[in-house]
């Protein structure tokens, strides 16, 4: 294929086309008549050889081809906006832009409150946006790299994608502090016999695998969707839960629970941020890239000294 050839203004009519479903209110969307978008989905036909929109009834439903692209074609456009927006040059103190940050809220409590606070003292027109990180990040990194400014996850779970270190944290365990059945510390027994409480997607894999390779199936009794929340799963229980220190450390005077050293050396965590290449080389990023390192070197060490 010529790229060459290829009216990127395309991209633009597809994506309202397959959104809308409808040629009037795609055409209303850009900013083009009907005619000129009714031309449009036209030329889109004949590239992909294939209808895309197809009338069922008294409206437009998309064929198996139009689905598949509604996805990329969103992807591929955030992928252009950002890249025409890069900049040469970038002054954080007169700039006024909003970054886009995707992060558990592990990563934005122990992270992303210290990252907030530095820019708002030294970029004022600078805002931060926060969303959680989605299920499907593994199987799709690059889709979400590409519609975000950065992602922060720890080292072990995704590669090949350019990253700067933030910080270290290390693993600990969550017990009630009244727990009947655990004294100062943990055995591998225990991890094997108790009650576990879970974070439900996998950004702990390294941790767990290592579970794996330990021969300790957890018991999962509760899942969440939210670090914050293992703490409060535990206390008054008899559950067990694996927990960033930093967190625990946070957490640890709004719940009743006692924070144990694993009973097995535990594999370290390294947050990192990791970002889509197109990035590399933009000016605003790097000031981003170079910010969140200096928030990170700043943070106290993960064990409280």
């Amino acid at each position: 294929m010529n790229l060459a050839r290829l009216d990127l203004n395309l991209v633009v009519a597809l994506r309202a086309l397959l959104e809308e479903r409808n040629v009037t209110r795609a055409g209303q969307r850009v900013g083009l008549s009907q005619p000129a978008m009714s031309a449009a989905l036209a030329r889109l036909r004949r590239h992909f050889g294939d209808d895309l929109l197809a009338r069922v009834g008294g409206h437009y439903e998309l064929t198996a081809l139009g689905q598949v692209l509604l996805d990329r074609t969103a992807s591929a456009y955030d992928l252009l906006e950002r890249l025409f927006s890069s900049q040469a040059d970038f002054d954080p103190a007169k700039e006024t832009r909003e970054f886009k940050l995707v992060a558990s809220d592990y990563a934005v409590s122990v992270f992303g409150t210290e990252l907030a606070r530095l820019v708002h003292e030294e970029a004022p027109g600078i805002r931060l946006r926060f969303t959680q990180t989605p299920p499907t990040v593994i199987d799709n990194t690059a889709t979400l790299l590409s519609a975000t400014d950065g992602l922060l996850m720890p080292h072990g779970v995704i590669s090949d994608f350019p990253s700067t270190d933030l910080y270290d944290d290390r693993w600990v365990f969550l017990v009630a502090r009244d727990h009947p059945g655990v004294g100062d510390r943990l055995t591998r027994d225990d991890l094997a016999k108790l009650p576990w409480v879970t974070y439900q997607r996998t950004y702990d894999a390294p941790a767990v695998r290592q579970l794996g390779m330990l021969g300790i199936e957890p018991r999962v009794e509760v899942s969440v969707d939210s670090f914050q929340l293992l703490p409060l799963m535990i206390a008054d229980t008899r559950r067990i839960a694996l927990v960033q220190a930093r967190l625990a450390r946070l957490m640890a005077p709004i719940a009743a629970v006692r924070v144990l050293e694993p009973p097995y050396e535990a594999v370290p965590l390294r947050e990192a941020l990791w970002w889509h290449p197109v990035h590399t080389h933009d000016a605003a990023h790097i000031w981003l890239r170079e910010t969140a390192a200096r928030v990170g070197a700043g943070l106290p060490r993960a064990d409280g000294e």
